[in-house]
């Protein structure tokens, strides 16, 4: 308090001529309409640029929410869309009664990456769902850029997921638009952006730029899902077959959401495979 007082003993002159300024400057704005309307147009320039700032910064908290929210919806949008791609019309199954039945093959599961190791040779990613959420080994993890990996160890709330960056990964994989050959897609432990799409056929017609995807010869990875473009094609190490270099879409040092895919069709197609019986 002493020094509140003493500041203002040292200052009263000045703080006297600041406050004869602030009347004169009301009155002023009040006397004369020219300057009123000037005051209360900067006043709300000022105070609508400071509300659109507060308003910028309250939307970039709420990110990380929306972000979320749009991804849950991503979620049920592709569960929605899978069915639809799977619908049997009347006219092909005799037994149904309606227009149309809708058959899934595919289920999505929204998850997040909590723990994300890409700097190994043999790389591994953490989820945070587990078998409660009805994620078991062998299933496929993907987001909107591309493929991530494959679960390989599940618990009541946690998954593990074998990442594309590990040298015991392995993929079927095509070039889009060529339907006939198909490869095994891997990582030589060196460069995270680039995968080796391995055993193409010399006669398979590859380009730079093309777009590479999922092969859809296994139970674990729905066809189509997108990998990467061809960056060069490797065909010095074999006279039967080249390796084509994939530069990946996704960018595996930053992997937030992802899909854990299920095959609902997986334990009866390898039932089938596995009949011994002839």
């Amino acid at each position: 308090m002493q020094q509140l007082i003493y500041f203002i003993q040292k200052y009263k002159y000045f703080l006297f001529f600041l406050l004869l300024e602030f009347v004169a400057l009301f009155f002023t704005i009040n006397n004369h309409s020219f300057h009123k309307s000037k005051f209360i147009s900067s006043a709300n320039s000022l105070t609508g640029g400071l509300y659109e700032k507060a308003s910028e910064f309250s939307e970039y908290l709420d990110l990380k929410t929306t972000n979320e929210g749009l991804a849950k919806e991503n979620t049920r949008l592709k569960n929605e869309l899978e069915k639809i791609k799977n619908s049997v019309d009347s006219t092909v199954t005799s037994t149904v009664n309606d227009s149309t039945v809708y058959y899934q093959k595919y289920t999505y599961t929204l998850a997040k990456a909590i723990n994300n190791k890409f700097s190994a040779t043999f790389n591994f990613l953490t989820l945070n769902k587990g078998e409660k959420d009805g994620i078991k080994v062998e299933m496929a993890v993907t987001n909107d850029k591309g493929i991530i990996g494959i679960t390989d160890q599940v618990s009541g709330n946690y998954t593990r997921v074998r990442s594309i960056l590990n040298k015991n990964s392995s993929i079927n994989a095509r070039v889009k638009g060529d339907s006939i050959y198909f490869g095994n897609l891997k990582w030589d432990g060196k460069d995270i952006r680039i995968l080796q799409l391995e055993n193409i056929p010399r006669q398979a017609v590859v380009k730079v730029g093309d777009t590479v995807i999922t092969g859809g010869k296994s139970t674990i990875f729905p066809e189509g899902v997108l990998i990467g473009t061809v960056s060069n094609i490797n065909a010095a190490n074999s006279t039967t077959s080249s390796t084509i270099n994939v530069l990946l879409f996704n960018d595996m040092k930053n992997i937030r959401h992802v899909y854990v895919i299920s095959n609902l069709d997986k334990d009866e197609i390898r039932t089938v495979e596995n009949n011994n019986n002839e």
